[in-house]
Formats: C-alpha cells, sequence, structure tokens
C-alpha cells in the first residue's frame, strides 16, 4: 500500500537537496546530520516541542526563505523527513528494530557520529526537565552515555570530554547509539501518552447565566448580590 506523500521517506536526491540547502545557510544553521539527531530527541522526548520553537534551531532565528517556492519545497521535505523517523521509532514498539540515523562521512569514508550527538543533546535541551527521569536514573541512564560520549567528544571544556574515541571503537560507539535510540524512546513511550492524554488547561468558564449586580444574591442572604458574594471583600452571612 502507498504512503500519502507526506509520510514518504524521502528519496536519495531529495536528501541531497536538503542538505545543499542547509550546507548553503552556513552558521548558525544545522548540517542534515545535527538535524537527524535533533528530531529523533524531539520524537523520543516525552514533551512535545513545536515548530515554532524548533524551526528556529535549525535554520537560525534571522532565517527567511527566498520566497515561497522554496519555504514550501523545503518545509515539505524537512518535514517529511519528521514523519520518516517518528514512523519509524512508532515500529519499534512493537518490532525488533531501529531506526537507521543520517550521519555523514569525511573525505576519507570516516563516519564519527558527533554532529548527529550534538543535535541530539541540543533536543534534549529543548525540555531539559523531563529528560531528567532517564538522565538521572542509575538504572536506565545507560542508553544516554553512547550519545554523551560522542556530543562531548570534542568540547572546548576539557574537563567534559570523555577519552577519546579511537577508529577502531567509533563504529561499535555508533552501533550503541543506535541501538540506545529506541531504548530511549521505549522508555519514554508512558510519559508520552500521559502527556497526550492530560486535557489542556483552559480558561474556568461560568456554568449559569451571569447574575446583575442588583439583582438578590443566589446564597439566599436576602443582600443585593454586589453587597454579598459579588463583592471583593469577604462576607459573612
Amino acid at each position: 500500500m502507498s504512503h500519502p506523500p507526506f509520510q514518504q521517506a524521502l528519496t536519495e536526491a531529495e536528501l541531497d537537496r536538503l542538505t545543499g540547502f542547509l550546507d548553503a545557510i552556513g552558521s548558525p544553521a544545522m548540517n542534515i546530520e545535527m538535524l537527524d539527531g535533533y528530531f529523533a530527541a524531539l520524537i523520543c522526548g516525552p514533551e512535545m516541542v513545536p515548530p515554532s520553537e524548533y524551526l528556529p534551531q535549525i535554520l537560525g532565528e534571522n532565517f527567511s526563505f527566498e520566497s515561497n517556492a522554496q519555504a514550501t519545497d523545503m518545509m515539505g521535505l524537512i518535514m517529511r523527513h519528521w514523519n520518516t523517523i517518528a514512523s519509524v521509532l512508532l515500529h519499534t514498539l512493537e518490532e525488533p528494530d531501529v531506526y537507521l540515523p543520517v550521519l555523514l562521512e569525511d573525505d576519507d569514508g570516516i563516519t564519527y557520529g558527533n554532529d548527529w550527538a550534538l543535535g541530539f543533546m541540543r533536543g534534549v535541551q529543548a525540555r531539559p526537565g523531563s529528560w531528567r527521569d532517564l538522565i538521572d536514573s542509575d538504572e536506565h541512564s545507560g542508553p544516554m552515555l553512547p550519545i554523551m560520549v560522542l556530543a562531548y567528544e570534542n568540547d572546548p571544556d576539557p574537563a567534559l570530554r570523555p577519552p577519546s574515541v579511537t577508529n577502531e571503537k567509533r563504529e561499535e560507539v555508533i552501533e550503541m547509539m543506535i541501538a540506545s535510540l529506541t531504548i530511549i524512546y521505549r522508555f519514554f513511550e508512558p510519559h508520552r501518552w500521559s502527556l497526550a492524554l492530560t486535557p489542556p488547561d483552559v480558561p474556568l468558564r461560568r456554568e449559569g447565566p451571569k447574575i446583575g449586580r442588583n439583582a438578590p444574591c443566589p446564597c439566599s442572604s436576602g443582600r443585593k448580590f454586589k453587597h454579598c458574594c459579588g463583592s471583593n471583600s469577604p462576607t459573612m452571612h
């Protein structure tokens, strides 16, 4: 069965177009690998982050599209990529599957995974409080370790850098990172359901008709409403 266009994974040519678009923006825009990791974290996390909040993080606060046509084209690619990640991760709840991230290679064909991990951690920082149940847990925080190792490998602060990852070890760490994504997504599934079932805050509404200020107070005190329950000061009946 064919999927609707907005649910179809990007073709290789479309992924190349999105990659080129992001690269052309340059800093502070994310590259495609960082975008992939960022989206993975937002989709895994327990709290929804709206596009109005995450798009400036991807494209830069001051970015504007050159035309409506470009906006429609690129936003379509971006949202389809989001849908692809979300669809694969949802499938991992029922099947022993993994999402294979978009990871770039250098000129020597080496995949480092640092940008993906950095993007993921930026997604975590979008709602840091809601990730504490995982990150602060001695029992459940293990899946975050390979992501954090790659995210902080080249950190400017030496105190935050983990031991260097050798090229021989790197492939193993990336494989662990990929497997960890499924574990993290499954961990937060109950949280996501709980939030989805929580009704949004709504203003209190008056169920009955509005009472006139000069009408008798409904509390049966015999006084006018404005001098009884409708006053701003406490009333003794």
